[in-house]
């Protein structure tokens, strides 16, 4: 029964989507498929590049390693139909990246944990930097980067590839998902779930009521059948949260996962998704992003204490690496 209710939602909601641009010319090109000639041809004044992004990170037992990459995949789809709904507007799709920094795990002070595979936060950086170089150079203006990965540092790391993009090429890179208005928004779980479910799932950041509900809705199909026994590991304050991720046996989730159902995943699709629409749209009508607040800036003060691990991980990770490298002379 839960099945085909996720497939209903689904269904009901994409079927709204189409709809939404079916008179508008679908100019959504997948960057993969496009020849030098059809590059060149783009109006790079009226292209905008869209790079959904994501991290292979551990979810607990319930949901699958590259949950934030299916969440992210589809909101980058819905913001492309928003965008060409636009007459003389196209959109040009990257290929996923799969990489994020600072998985949920290190929250617990835990480098290694099954399903996550992260890099360091340079390199996140630093490859969106890269693209941003190739993107520059070849004249496209208009970048969102789609990342639902909520990190604080990796939200950092996308934020200054948008910078350095703007301030070397002129054009406006955007972290979409790092703006405070999408990151924040929208308040769906609260007004869905009763008071004592809002206690049980508490303070979650990570494979709660509403994750579980995003992927049930998205693709129910990746959802462990038994996440309704799930016992529910509850956090009042963010101390509390990262006491939690150090207790042993931890299992890797937040919050009460049981709780999660297709309807609730739907509404907090719909809401968000609208949201980063609606945004994203204004930026391109001449909105400044770099007047709207970030994620990083708000939330980096009050996690950066219970980080000092993962850098220093990352750190040592750097200097594993560095030091190989010079044995083989590969300065």
């Amino acid at each position: 029964m839960y099945r085909n209710s996720s497939i209903l939602w689904r269904g009901v909601f994409f079927a709204a989507l189409l709809t939404s641009a079916r008179f508008a010319p679908c100019q959504i090109l997948q960057l993969a498929e496009l020849n030098t000639r059809q590059i060149e041809a783009l109006d790079k004044q009226k292209t905008v590049v869209l790079i959904p992004g994501g991290i292979l990170e551990e979810h607990g037992p319930y949901l699958p390693s590259f949950t934030d990459g299916y969440v992210t995949q589809a909101y980058t789809d819905s913001l492309a139909h928003a965008i060409v709904a636009r007459p003389g507007w196209t959109v040009v799709m990257l290929p996923q990246v799969p990489l994020g920094s600072d998985p949920a795990n290190t929250i617990g002070e835990l480098a290694v944990f099954p399903g996550s595979y992260a890099v360091r936060t340079t390199t996140v950086r630093n490859i969106y930097m890269d693209l941003s170089n190739d993107l520059g150079e070849q004249g496209f203006r208009w970048v969102f980067l789609i990342h639902n990965h909520a990190a604080p540092t990796n939200h950092r790391a996308l934020d200054d590839a948008s910078d350095y993009f703007h301030d070397t090429y002129g054009g406006t890179m955007v972290n979409l998902f790092g703006l405070m208005p999408v990151a924040n928004c929208c308040g769906v779980t609260e007004k869905v779930l009763s008071p004592a479910e809002l206690t049980e799932e508490g303070v979650t950041v990570h494979s709660g009521a509403d994750e579980t509900s995003l992927l049930y809705f998205l693709r129910a199909d990746l959802l462990a059948p038994d996440y309704r026994q799930a016992v529910s590991w509850t956090s009042h304050s963010i101390p509390e949260l990262v006491q939690n991720a150090r207790t042993k046996g931890w299992p890797g989730y937040f919050g009460a996962p049981r709780l999660a159902n297709a309807s609730l995943g739907a509404q907090i699709f719909a809401k968000k998704s609208a949201k980063a629409n609606e945004t994203a749209l204004d930026i391109l009508d001449g909105a400044d992003p770099t007047k709207i607040p970030r994620f990083a800036d708000a939330m980096l003060p009050l996690v950066l204490r219970f980080e000092s691990k993962m850098l220093a991980e990352e750190q040592k990770m750097a200097d594993r690496e560095e030091k190989w490298l010079k044995s083989r002379g590969r300065e």
